[in-house]
């Protein structure tokens, strides 16, 4: 019999390219987040979290975001009648997303949702009452230089002709944002270890990640995230692209910002064939549903025996501050 965790898993999409940039994110979030939102640097596409929620959980399931920024998963889970839990480090996007989870319901989003101000290195201490019970964690690693934010022209400025706002993290070391390659990447790991316990059995972890030009060299780091995923004990199930461009007759319409078009032509200038992205690597991993062998299951980590691992069955310290909203449990 195959177990209860696996047989409410979804299949995930029916074909590797899922279409989430036909319209621009500054159109996907107005109205349905507030104005404010567009303060994070590096905010995933409302479109890519409702798709992969949608195909990897049903409503009424637990979806967790353990870096959640301004909140686009909680916000797109509840508006699906999921419900979401979140961990942010810095408080202004904590407080921020504690304001789209209200925006949110009050356009009758039916999920409940709580963002916890805290340190993700420390989930399971954090969202300790979730351990063994998320049927998704969708998240994405901070990395690179900025590819996001706003610029103004100026002409009165001798410095600079260009104003650059809402394109970085705040000056806290502690935020993973600022760590080397190397350090992001560990911590990366010890955080999605922290989430392979507060999945169930079968459950799933997706991340979007793209390649990155480090000193100008190309690192592939979706291939560094999923070594840093199998090292959390996650086993890999599929790799997707999720669309950042928009598809119109025919054409590729792109939705790069202005800081990418600027690396990509820097690059370029430097006789490096770069091209600015166009999709983001999904990247969807399992937790597996059987122990590792020669080991019984541990109740304490939430294992229990199944039938078969859900991934053959895929188609192509303590808290800081919490912010409840939404009666969330």
């Amino acid at each position: 019999m195959t177990d209860q965790h696996t047989t409410s898993a979804m299949l995930g999409p029916s074909t590797s390219v899922l279409v989430t940039g036909q319209r621009p994110s500054r159109l996907q979030r107005r109205g349905r987040y507030v104005p404010e939102a567009m303060k994070h640097p590096a905010r995933m596409l409302p479109e890519i979290a409702a798709q992969v929620i949608s195909a990897y959980t049903r409503p009424g399931e637990l979806v967790i975001d353990p870096m959640c920024g301004i909140g686009t998963t909680l916000v797109e889970a509840i508006h699906l009648g999921r419900d979401a839990a979140g961990v942010e480090y810095e408080d202004d996007f904590a407080h921020l997303t504690a304001r789209n989870i209200s925006h949110a319901q009050a356009q009758g989003a039916t999920g409940h949702a709580t963002v916890t101000r805290g340190d993700a290195h420390n989930i399971t201490a954090l969202l300790a009452d979730h351990r063994g019970r998320a049927a998704l964690v969708l998240t994405s690693p901070p990395y690179g230089a900025s590819t996001h934010g706003h610029i103004r022209a100026t002409r009165d400025s001798r410095e600079d002709k260009i104003q650059k706002w809402d394109n970085a993290y705040s000056a806290d070391r502690g935020n993973l944002a600022h760590s080397s390659l190397d350090d992001l990447l560990s911590g990366f790991a010890q955080i999605l270890t922290g989430c392979t316990l507060l999945l169930r059995p079968g459950g799933v972890a997706a991340v979007t990640v793209r390649p990155i030009r480090v000193r100008g060299e190309l690192v592939d780091l979706p291939g560094r995230v999923s070594e840093a995923a199998r090292s959390a004990g996650l086993q890999p199930a599929d790799r997707l692209a999720a669309l950042l461009c928009g598809l119109r007759d025919g054409r590729v319409i792109s939705r790069a910002s202005f800081f990418q078009m600027l690396e990509t032509r820097r690059a370029r200038d430097r006789g490096i064939p770069a091209c600015a992205a166009a999709h983001e690597d999904l990247l969807i991993f399992q937790r597996p549903t059987r122990p590792a062998p020669d080991c019984g299951p541990d109740p304490q980590r939430g294992d229990v025996p199944a039938s078969e691992p859900q991934a053959s069955r895929l188609s192509a310290s303590k808290t800081e501050q919490s912010f409840h909203q939404g009666g969330a449990r």
